[in-house]
């Protein structure tokens, strides 16, 4: 496709009485988008890299649960069935986002992974790695985390001869039984991850700080309903870092039931791996079987990287999800884009109504533009 044929196009998509954007990822924050979208009379086309319009859910270990009820993680439209003070499973999620994304009128097109979103005039085009090219009047960046998992480069982990593997591959406990397993990190899934091991394996959780345990269940409540009351889910991410210190591990008393009971331990974090063992930061060293890491992820923004919209470590240079560096751009679902809640079920939907104010905006601004210079009149641009 020639280049004044891709903003003929762009200009006609800008110019139709439902202007089209791009939302690449159809989990909890793609479908947030789409329906904030149809609220400001865009028409969404979804990118969905899945077989569903699920994202990661299907992919997250067997046992997960959420952290917040099912009453929290209701969507516009749609209210979570079940108990509302319950915690729904991986697949009860799962079912839900499709059940949800079937109520929308929208295109998700699914095996459809964005390969390349390149700016052209006033639009963007979306290439895909199955060689499709779609013009968009914008783009809306929702494809997650879950993709990019973050392992910590760590003295001599290329020496390690067992197994090591990042929490996101984790599945079930079944295999690692009866093996001595160190599992890195000190947040939720680790805690869960660590206790679940621990009924089959001897277990360390391998932390820079001591756990910090939260009470889920204060005075009865699960404490996302003192979240909300309260207006801590609304606080911006330059706060959180003054009321936050360390990261909270939700718990009912489970595991730290555990953890005093033995089923698993905690140790400062190990200074090296050596071959077939670990050394402990008090200089032993101990012979383990199993690394898993359960360090966290990265934004899985991997088609905007020759874009110029990432900073150097592959982060997107934003401001409350809107791009500073290309106006059409937004993202969702990102780690405190907004608030303490961001990027959970609870809280994505407030974002998505924000950024696609400002996206709907710029894309009428953008449309009259091009139809005044002559361009999505069905006029071809002069090349």
């Amino acid at each position: 496709m020639q280049p004044e044929d891709v903003l003929r196009d762009i200009g006609d998509v800008m110019d139709k009485t439902v202007n089209s954007v791009v939302i690449i990822g159809a989990g909890q924050s793609g479908l947030a988008a789409a329906r904030a979208a149809l609220d400001a009379e865009l028409r969404p086309v979804v990118l969905e890299a899945g077989d569903r319009p699920q994202g990661s859910w299907p992919r997250y270990y067997d046992s997960l649960r959420t952290f917040s009820p099912r009453r929290f993680n209701s969507f516009p439209g749609a209210v979570f069935p079940g108990d509302p003070d319950g915690y729904p499973s991986r697949d009860e999620v799962a079912a839900h986002l499709e059940r949800y994304a079937s109520s929308l009128d929208i295109e998700i097109r699914t095996h459809t992974r964005a390969e390349t979103v390149d700016r052209v005039g006033e639009g963007f085009v979306v290439r895909t790695a199955g060689g499709e090219t779609i013009p968009a009047a914008g783009v809306v960046a929702a494809s997650g985390s879950f993709g990019h998992p973050f392992t910590p480069d760590l003295p001599g982990r290329e020496t390690f001869v067992g197994d090591v593997l990042h929490v996101a591959d984790y599945r079930n406990p079944t295999s690692f039984a009866g093996r001595r397993v160190v599992v890195v990190g000190g947040g939720n899934s680790a805690v869960q991850v660590g206790f679940e091991l621990g009924q089959v394996a001897r277990t360390t959780l391998a932390t820079r700080d001591p756990l910090l345990f939260v009470d889920q269940r204060p005075d009865g409540r699960d404490l996302h309903h003192v979240l909300r009351e309260s207006g801590f889910d609304d606080l911006p991410p330059a706060w959180l870092a003054h009321v936050i210190s360390g990261v909270p591990v939700l718990d009912t008393g489970i595991y730290r039931e555990g953890l005093a009971a033995g089923v698993f331990d905690r140790r400062p974090m190990f200074t090296e791996i050596d071959g077939d063992a670990i050394v402990w930061a008090d200089g032993r060293r101990e012979q383990v079987d199993v690394i898993v890491f359960a360090t966290g992820y990265r934004p899985n923004l991997g088609y905007l990287q020759a874009s110029g919209a990432l900073d150097s470590t592959g982060a997107p240079i934003h401001s409350g999800g809107v791009s500073a560096t290309h106006p059409g751009l937004v993202y969702l679902g990102l780690e405190f884009q907004r608030s303490f809640s961001s990027n959970t079920l609870r809280g994505v939907h407030r974002d998505a109504r924000y950024v696609m104010s400002v996206l709907a905006a710029h894309v009428r601004g953008a449309a009259s533009a091009l139809v005044g210079a002559g361009t999505g009149t069905g006029e071809r641009p002069v090349s």
